[in-house]
């Protein structure tokens, strides 16, 4: 599922359509991804709009249009979004179109876990404006972190890096990378963290996400040499800075990468 730095890039997508009328909406009223939304209010909802703007947060994505019209969408594991030219046909798995003179955002998702949400209104919609602070924010503070790790202290650290009500946009492999980084073994229990670790725990984990933001989320592809992403899924790698060999385990129903050598219980 993208993280992200990944949904930041994705974003960028529909650069090329800002500033233009979408004079005609398609959607796939039958896929899932429309779960929470009527998607006919999507279609008379965004018709003849202009596209002004776009943010992210976290693993979500809104979009601005004129007439007080928000779009919303997330990418769940397999959506993604792209750009093809006036006279695309659409395909099977393609959830939503929005056609404007010069060219057609498409949004697809074949297993239809994302999600799409409309509102209207002057202000950013609630399911906007009351999402947690951003990792790479001035709101995600260290006493926030120990607060969520005093809360879910028997949790091991590695579950509690995934809670997206507290971590929002952080996943798989950046946990991993974030752990890595603080020396902390991915099944320690959060309460049990010591000052030490929880602050380093808070100060890896924005450098991750705004690392993450400034190679991944600008250009796509992978994030910088010598991060742990390189070597996580490799059988028989070694870790970039102990030389010693990786170890692969299920925790918290995750694929997990640590240095044993790095990444002790005690701490």
């Amino acid at each position: 599922m993208p993280e992200l730095a990944e949904v930041a890039f994705a974003s960028k997508a529909w650069k090329g359509g800002m500033g233009d009328v979408v004079a005609k909406v398609q959607t796939k009223d039958v896929s899932r991804v429309f779960r929470d939304t009527d998607p006919a209010k999507v279609k008379n909802g965004l018709r003849d709009t202009t596209l002004t703007g776009a943010e992210t947060h976290g693993k979500k994505m809104l979009f601005q249009f004129s007439e007080n019209r928000w779009l919303g969408l997330h990418l769940g594991m397999t959506g993604w979004l792209f750009t093809e030219d006036s006279n695309y046909l659409t395909e099977k798995h393609d959830a939503l179109v929005l056609r404007q003179n010069e060219r057609t955002l498409v949004f697809r998702d074949p297993r239809q876990f994302g999600r799409v949400l409309y509102h209207r209104g002057e202000d950013a919609p609630s399911w906007w404006s009351n999402l947690p602070p951003e990792v790479n924010s001035d709101a995600f503070t260290l006493e926030l972190v120990r607060t969520v790790l005093k809360r879910r202290a028997r949790s091991p650290v590695k579950a509690v890096l995934l809670m997206q009500e507290f971590f929002p946009g952080i996943g798989n492999w950046m946990v991993d990378e974030i752990l890595w980084r603080a020396r902390i073994h991915p099944t320690h229990p959060a309460g049990k963290l010591s000052p030490i670790k929880s602050k380093a725990l808070w100060e890896e984990t924005r450098f991750v996400a705004s690392g993450a933001i400034a190679t991944v989320g600008k250009r796509g592809g992978d994030p910088p040499k010598g991060w742990l992403f390189h070597v996580r899924w490799k059988d028989g790698r070694r870790c970039p800075v102990s030389g010693k060999a990786l170890v692969r385990e299920q925790i918290a129903g995750r694929t997990t990468c640590w240095c044993p050598f790095r990444q002790r219980m005690k701490q």
